[in-house]
């Protein structure tokens, strides 16, 4: 096979591989060109041009049919003629009267034929032991009588020592305890001066209630015996020592209500 050889002495080419400049000029005509026409396009359309109106939908309208029409009432006379619930009424003529029933007055059955009455069978003996309590109406119940307790003060026992020195006067006071049950009996030392003031006092058996101890402690304090200066050879020291010993009774009052501490 020979090949053609070119007027320069080489091969000719088969194929132009030389750069398409001429091409890419035209698809950058075209690119510049479809913009341009898309931005003409949109000043026309957008700019130019008035903007659509959206259009409402009309109202609703309501016929309303009337008899003050000539179409109102012929369409309600139809209406009445085609009417499917009069076919199956039986309807007067328009000279006809109603049917008037007869008030007929309503007699029981029993009044005219009393029934028979039935006699109740004899009662069957029943062979058990008649009850000792049989059944009766239930009496009202009386109320029990309230419970009257009797007083029962607090007594202050003294001493042999103490009693010697006369009566023991102490303030008007009441005693308050938080016990349910009755406190135990408490005992206290005490000294006495010549004056018959209560010097020194000290809680030998505790009743159980501590506040109650200390309401009693608080009583003696404030106690006072006559003087005794006449028998101040008879006393030891100025001082007569002793024991008090407290029985509470019933008159306590329970701690609901607060009484006022007596000071010493």
């Amino acid at each position: 096979m020979k090949v053609p050889l070119a007027s320069d002495g080489d091969p000719a080419l088969l194929f132009a591989w030389d750069q398409p400049h001429r091409r890419n000029r035209v698809l950058i005509g075209f690119l510049a060109g479809s913009i341009i026409l898309h931005a003409l396009c949109f000043y026309l359309f957008q700019i130019i041009y008035p903007p659509a109106v959206a259009l409402l939908p009309p109202p609703g309208r309501i016929t309303v049919i009337a008899p003050n029409t000539d179409e109102g009432r012929r369409l309600l006379t139809w209406l009445e003629a085609e009417d499917p619930a009069l076919a199956s009424v039986t309807q007067l003529p328009a000279n006809g009267k109603a049917l008037a029933l007869p008030v007929v007055q309503h007699a029981p059955s029993y009044l005219m034929r009393l029934p028979p009455l039935k006699e109740l069978p004899p009662a069957a003996p029943d062979p058990a032991i008649p009850s000792a309590q049989p059944p009766a109406p239930i009496e009202p119940l009386t109320p029990r009588a309230p419970l009257v307790t009797k007083a029962a003060p607090t007594i202050i026992r003294l001493s042999h020592e103490l009693e010697i020195l006369g009566a023991l006067q102490g303030p008007e006071t009441k005693f308050f305890t938080s016990m349910h049950d009755s406190p135990r009996t408490a005992e206290f030392r005490v000294a006495v001066d010549l004056r018959g003031a209560v010097r020194y006092c000290f809680l030998e058996n505790s009743s159980g209630d501590i506040a109650l101890d200390e309401q009693a402690r608080k009583y003696l304090a404030l106690s006072r015996f006559p003087p005794i200066e006449n028998r101040k050879s008879e006393v030891e020291n100025e001082q007569v020592w002793g024991m008090v010993t407290i029985e509470w009774g019933n008159d306590i009052v329970p701690s609901q209500t607060k009484g006022e501490s007596v000071a010493p």
